[in-house]
């Protein structure tokens, strides 16, 4: 189908007529652009919060396995086993012999 704009001069029909007419077609095709615009950007919105949440997931459990392994070895280092050990070893300790200890009642 062709449409032949004519002059108004010539009898044929006036621009604007033919504006009015496809103005609402128009409008609406812009619409329903915008709408499909604005419905693919929230998708995409919707899909990177998913990843950023899922990374930041895989992020909080190793920081949980790392915490869980630091606090194993600080329980190891304040072992009595191992601070006994240590004050023997480096710092030439050793029990007091018995009797030496005195106990002062209040």
């Amino acid at each position: 189908m062709s449409v032949v704009i004519e002059g108004r001069h010539r009898g044929g029909v006036p621009f604007s007529v033919i504006f009015l007419e496809v103005l609402p077609a128009a409008v609406a095709v812009a619409l329903l652009a915008l709408v499909g615009m604005v419905h693919v950007s929230s998708r995409v919105l919707v899909v990177s919060t998913g990843y950023e949440l899922s990374r930041l997931d895989a992020q909080a459990t190793e920081l949980s396995r790392e915490n869980s392994a630091l606090k194993l070895e600080l329980a190891t280092q304040k072992s009595p086993v191992r601070l006994e050990a240590l004050a023997r070893a480096r710092l030439a300790m050793a029990p007091p012999p018995i009797g030496s200890v005195v106990q002062v009642k209040p």
